[in-house]
């Protein structure tokens, strides 16, 4: 069977709770502003330079996150831009320290960063692959939101916004749909990860993130074939390597690592990076020296290289992450409780809940899922580049520096 495609997709799902003594307030009036809601008004594209500068923001956000995430010999499928987007909509509805811790861990200047909505829109501007960048928001009936906060979801954002009963299966049914449309059904039950059905929750905020693309030089299925992969625990298992020979491969020698590029589609814009560890270091160490600058460092030197060989894994993992402690210990600690959502409602919510779950499938074609893959390799650059050992990958956007997809890959048999 020929595979000819490369898909990824994510979903990231935030839940908002009533704080401890308020109701809902029937009479309070619609949650979205009724018919007085505001029109659509997307901001201008981004210039190269603010593209690069939000870019870099959500990759170090990222790499932060992966830094909380990633455990020794697990599988690890993030998607910075997804989880960004989602904690950049809820950003914009803090006020006082909460909006200045969340800030400072997305390393954003402005609650209201109107560049990120319009790098969501950047990023999705491609004929040369499938990329697809939704936020949606369902608001309990009745409770009493600040219009200009639903308007700059909906204006920045592109967010749809519905008044729900969110205490009903029957929401949390049209949610786990809508989630299922966004992901071509690669990701389901976000409704009964979030919590919900809930009497308490107040705001459910969504994004989803689905890419397909196609390896600009595909693998031969033909030579494909089971061979040793080495585990974390030093153990071996065959794995299905995917196999290319006599290829050009954009590479490069880092301290303890080596990179390589692997492209989608006809332009190149989109692409899979591979972190490989030097023989003598380990995945630990690599993660450990990683950055969003040593990243945009390492994919700056890139240079073509001529591999005899290239051996790549075959996988497909599912992920699904609770991120309440990862983003505490990375400093957004009064966002959970006790903080300052004011600028959302004046009845003072709480973020109860962030959820990110991801898919991942790597085959002759390409990549499907919210993950990537990586490699070891066993001699220099110029001879072979074998992906047999625990690697770190992103998926990335080179026209505006942006990582779309980051993790690990200890077991590709899941």
């Amino acid at each position: 069977m020929s595979y000819t495609r490369l898909i990824a997709g994510v979903l990231a799902g935030g839940l908002l709770a009533a704080a401890c003594g308020t109701a809902e307030s029937p009479g309070s009036g619609s949650s979205t502003g009724g018919g007085s809601a505001l029109p659509l008004q997307l901001v201008a594209d981004l210039d190269p330079a603010d593209a690069g500068a939000v870019g870099s923001s959500v990759n170090q956000f990222g790499f932060d996150l992966l830094g909380q995430l990633a455990e020794d010999g697990e599988n690890t499928v993030t998607s910075p831009v997804s989880a960004a987007a989602l904690l950049a909509m809820v950003l914009a509805g803090a006020g006082g320290q909460t909006a200045d811790e969340m800030a400072a861990v997305l390393h954003l200047d402005d609650s209201r960063d109107v560049r990120v909505g319009a790098l969501l829109r950047e990023l999705a501007d491609t004929d040369d692959v499938t990329l697809s960048v939704a936020n949606a928001l369902w608001a309990r009936d009745g409770y009493p939101f600040e219009e200009n906060y639903l308007a700059f979801a909906r204006d920045s954002f592109g967010a749809t916004i519905d008044d729900a009963d969110l205490g009903s299966q029957e929401t949390a049914d049209e949610i786990d749909a809508w989630v299922r449309d966004q992901t071509e059904d690669r990701i389901d039950g976000i409704a009964e990860d979030l919590g919900l059905p809930s009497g308490d929750a107040v705001l459910v905020l969504l994004n989803a993130v689905y890419f397909l693309g196609t390896w600009t030089t595909q693998f031969d299925p033909a030579d494909t074939r089971d061979e040793p992969f080495l585990l974390a625990d030093g153990s071996t298992a065959d794995v299905p390597l995917m196999h290319s020979t006599d290829v050009s491969v954009p590479v490069v020698q880092r301290d303890g690592y080596q990179m390589a590029r692997l492209p989608y589609g006809e332009d190149e814009r989109y692409a899979m990076e591979i972190l490989l560890p030097d023989h003598g270091a380990d995945l630990p160490q690599l993660l450990a020296s990683l950055d969003a600058a040593e990243w945009a460092a390492a994919v700056g030197a890139l240079q073509e290289r001529h591999v005899s060989e290239l051996a790549l894994p075959r996988f497909e993992l599912e992920w699904k992450a609770d991120l309440n402690e990862s983003l505490r210990a990375l400093g957004m600690e009064s966002a959970f409780g006790g903080g300052d959502f004011t600028p959302m409602s004046p009845e003072n919510p709480f973020l109860e809940t962030v959820v990110q779950k991801t898919y991942i499938r790597v085959d002759e074609a390409g990549t499907e899922a919210a993950a990537v893959t990586g490699g070891m390799m066993a001699q220099s650059a110029g001879n072979s580049f074998r992906v047999d050992r625990p690697f770190a990958f992103t998926i990335s956007d080179s026209r505006t520096g942006t990582i779309l997809f980051l993790g690990t890959v200890t077991d590709p048999r899941g």
